[in-house]
């Protein structure tokens, strides 16, 4: 039987986690535009160079499930865990995931995409 390739689940997970950041970045851009602060403009700034980021990746990702032909689909979910199926060629493995470990990982990439923005914004 076929597995899914191990070097593949980097850019499966990437197909949960992007959508996610991109949901999180589109949520607090809307707070930040909302909200009483005295300077938006760095903030709104930021925000965008993030989105613009994450949204690049989740482009390249796409193209590599598409080139690969592999698929993510969402299942069902409860309290604790997610379920996702991941699908190449003839071959289908569901997981479960915690769904605190989605939000930690989603929390470490919104880290690493406002730092790659702040870095980017100082250029």
């Amino acid at each position: 039987m076929a597995h899914i390739p191990i070097e593949t689940v980097p850019y499966l997970e990437s197909a949960i986690y992007l959508p996610m950041l991109l949901t999180v970045l589109e949520k607090d851009y809307a707070e930040v535009e909302a909200g009483q602060f005295k300077l938006k403009r760095p903030y709104i700034k930021l925000i965008e160079k993030a989105k613009e980021s994450a949204l690049d990746d989740l482009k390249k990702t796409k193209t590599y499930l598409k080139e690969h032909q592999l698929k993510v689909i969402r299942g069902s979910s409860d309290e604790l865990f997610t379920e996702y199926s991941f699908h190449f060629q003839q071959t289908m493995e569901v997981r479960r995931y915690s769904n605190i470990r989605l939000r930690n990982q989603v929390e470490d990439l919104l880290n690493f995409y406002l730092f790659i923005a702040s870095k980017n914004q100082n250029q």
